[in-house]
């Protein structure tokens, strides 16, 4: 049985979750997206929703058989606060950290069709990858400048849905007719549990001493 502990701060959402054997059993989490102009402190928020998920799961600190963070790419802030608490549990514990592809935990909102997981990343440029219908990865990571044929070579093969909060900018320039958008989504952890199963299963672990986030570009406050 599987135990983890399953922490997101990469975007304004700041969610944790408690997963056993890849089932959500408790989650805390603070989304703010019908607030999109709130602000939001991570690390006042966060080691209170590790203590509730853990309480409310009726699960002690010891019992936990890893740690999953948010990996990136997203605010730099966020990720450093996660991957610093994160690290933190996994020094005192003597536990796996496991690091999780923020794009791809987001892009698992979605079921039936290519996913493009789309986060903010300022101006007209996002943070994006692009999923199989089955969340297997067809194009890598990348921070992209937005333009109207930037997933034509999708959306001509059928029905594409983009998700998070950095689709408002491509609808604005979108009219594709397979197009799909869900503007309001942001990661959550919810979301990282099957993954983090599965990582852990295959003994997919980071250094603790040298594991970094994800940034992908220069630094980007929430």
């Amino acid at each position: 049985m599987a135990t983890i502990l399953c922490i997101e701060t990469a975007t304004k959402n700041c969610s944790v979750a408690l997963s056993v054997n890849g089932k959500v059993v408790a989650l805390q989490e603070d989304n703010p997206k019908n607030e999109p102009e709130k602000r939001f402190s991570h690390a006042e928020k966060l080691q209170g929703y590790i203590l509730q998920v853990l309480v409310e799961a009726n699960i002690s600190k010891n019992d936990l058989d890893a740690i999953a963070v948010s990996k990136g790419p997203g605010s730099y802030t966020g990720l450093r606060i996660g991957v610093s608490a994160a690290k933190g549990l996994c020094y005192a514990l003597e536990i796996p950290l496991l690091a999780i592809s923020t794009l791809e935990s987001l892009a698992r909102q979605v079921t039936g069709s290519v996913v493009v997981p789309m986060l903010d990343a300022r101006r007209m440029e996002v943070y994006s990858a692009v999923f199989s219908s089955g969340m297997d990865p067809i194009r890598e990571i990348q921070a992209q400048i937005i333009t109207q044929d930037s997933f034509n070579t999708y959306l001509e093969k059928g029905k594409v849905t983009f998700i998070g909060d950095g689709v408002e900018k491509f609808e604005v320039v979108c009219t594709h007719q397979n197009a799909v958008f869900i503007k309001d989504a942001l990661p959550s952890a919810s979301q990282m549990a099957q993954i983090a199963t599965l990582k852990f299963s295959q003994n997919e672990i980071h250094d603790v001493a040298y594991f970094e986030p994800y940034y992908l570009k220069d630094f980007i406050s929430l």
